[in-house]
């Protein structure tokens, strides 16, 4: 009797990568020229990062640059998640965002159910924030694997332990 093949639906983010991309974004943004004399202040504390520059403007290009390193790094930016930008009296700018790792209920869901509704002959089985997918056919999850790349969910999907 053949033995069931699976895989892992994870979403992960390297939080060492993170640190990495963020100390080289502050290094190379206090020596260019339109960054003299700004302010650049790129902090994280547990799964929270915090942006501050002199404005509006100054933000999103600190917030470009850094995008540009995490992606270079191999980290998910899709599961960087920003909140409004806050003022303070000193005429800074300031944005916190929360860093997703791992599948939360609500997105398990979502996975779960576009798996049943294709008719793959699988199974799922959620495992705090990751789900399992079994299935005998190899084929069978190589196509829930195209399935899942092409929803749109606010997370980036990886998929490990293929078996």
């Amino acid at each position: 009797m053949a033995k069931d093949a699976s895989f892992d639906v994870v979403s992960e983010m390297n939080m060492e990568e993170v640190k990495n991309a963020i100390q080289m974004t502050t290094k190379e943004l206090k020596n260019r020229f339109d960054f003299k004399g700004s302010t650049v202040e790129i902090t994280m504390e547990n799964k929270k990062m915090t942006v501050l520059g002199d404005d509006d403007f100054k933000v999103e290009q600190i917030k470009d640059v850094l995008f540009g390193k995490l992606v270079k790094r191999g980290v998910p930016i899709k599961n960087i998640h920003f909140g409004e930008t806050q003022h303070s009296l000193g005429s800074k700018a300031r944005q916190t965002a929360e860093l997703i790792s791992g599948i939360d209920r609500e997105n398990s869901k979502k996975i779960t159910t576009a798996i049943k509704n294709s008719k793959i002959k699988v199974k799922t089985q959620i495992q705090e924030d990751q789900i399992r997918v079994t299935g005998k056919n190899r084929d069978d999850l190589q196509e829930t694997i195209q399935l899942l790349r092409k929803l749109d969910l606010p997370i980036e999907l990886q998929f490990t332990n293929y078996r």
